[in-house]
């Protein structure tokens, strides 16, 4: 790969929907996987009082104990908020549409920026609309991608200040309506959370809860996991590659990325049997053992940077619907 001026542009739709057909012919028996993982709702009880747990007791210590615990202990608990929200944006945990929501605002709590529904409504069509800029809110705009440039100090300030980066650019998707009731309530909820953390147990306790989040999505190994989902940081044939390491047990595999994508009806917890199933599809395809190295190598190697990632207008046949269940998807209508 050279270092690019220009995002990589194609002609051809995204590739899931295509390979999740073969897949599908193939081994029919993989849509007994679909499904949902209402245990997923401990995970995310779990990590919010170990957060909140975490908060109060580091609220009358030093701040570089805080900031090493929020390092290596919250940034983790973090993630698997994410991941849980994720799964919720899919309703993968509850039948009821509402059931999820709530649970993805509750997984919210202790990340303090609301996020959960605007996540929800954006990453749906982040499957649908795969490289199309004014619907795919995972790709960098294209002046973000000319202020990081290629530089290690540019990209590590993108990584420390990501939530920030994917907070605007949610403006330029002016095709989805931007507010709803729901993430109304995820703001309020945001709100009332924080002013009694800051309250009742002051300002360290909310500095640890913000500094986790920020480590969770940035400037950590774990921020990697952004880069591997569809930087192209091996060639610039594959835009979507899997995460196979272990940190995929404690971040409820959500390296399978390339499987989730053509399966996103299938919980977490049956992700690694896509690729077991039909191992012959995944098996040629580039992957990642370790997010560390990828963290720099992103940070190092400057042939990576904003503009490694493919980009097209293809929409197919997919209307702009509110495409929020996995009821949508291939699947389902190749049923």
């Amino acid at each position: 790969m050279n270092k690019k001026t220009d995002f990589v542009h194609s002609d051809e739709r995204e590739p899931h929907r295509a390979r999740t057909k073969t897949i599908l012919k193939d081994h029919p028996d993989m849509r007994e996987l679909i499904g949902r993982n209402p245990y997923t709702i401990l995970i995310i009880m779990f990590a919010v009082f170990l957060q909140i747990g975490l908060a109060i007791v580091l609220r009358e210590q030093p701040w570089w104990l805080i900031f090493v615990i929020a390092y290596f202990v919250g940034a983790f608990a973090d993630h698997a908020l994410f991941v849980s929200i994720h799964e919720c944006a899919h309703n993968l945990l509850f039948k009821k549409k509402a059931a999820n929501t709530i649970s993805a605002i509750f997984a919210n709590l202790p990340q303090i920026i609301p996020s959960a529904i605007s996540f929800q409504r954006y990453h749906i069509k982040h499957h649908s609309f795969q490289g199309i800029h004014e619907l795919d809110a995972d790709l960098p705009n294209e002046w973000e991608a000319k202020l990081i440039g290629n530089s290690t100090f540019g990209k590590a300030m993108w990584m420390l200040f990501f939530p920030f980066f994917q907070a605007v650019r949610v403006a330029r998707l002016k095709e989805i309506k931007p507010l709803t009731g729901w993430i109304v309530v995820n703001i309020l909820c945001q709100i009332v959370f924080s002013i009694a953390i800051i309250y009742f147990f002051g300002p360290k306790a909310f500095f640890y809860l913000l500094s986790s989040l920020f480590f969770s999505i940035g400037l950590h190994p774990l921020g990697a996991r952004w880069i591997q989902e569809h930087f192209l940081t091996i060639t610039d044939e594959q835009e979507t590659y899997s995460y196979y390491g272990v940190l995929n047990k404690i971040a409820l595999n959500v390296g399978y990325h390339n499987e989730h994508h053509d399966f996103p009806s299938v919980p977490w917890n049956k992700l690694p049997q896509i690729k077991a199933k039909a191992h012959e599809h995944y098996d040629n395809l580039h992957s990642h053992k370790s997010w560390t190295k990828l963290f720099f190598k992103f940070l190092f190697d400057p042939n990576v940077s904003m503009y490694s990632r493919v980009v097209r207008q293809e929409r197919g046949k997919i209307a702009l619907t509110d495409l929020s269940t996995p009821d949508t998807d291939l699947i389902n209508s190749e049923k």
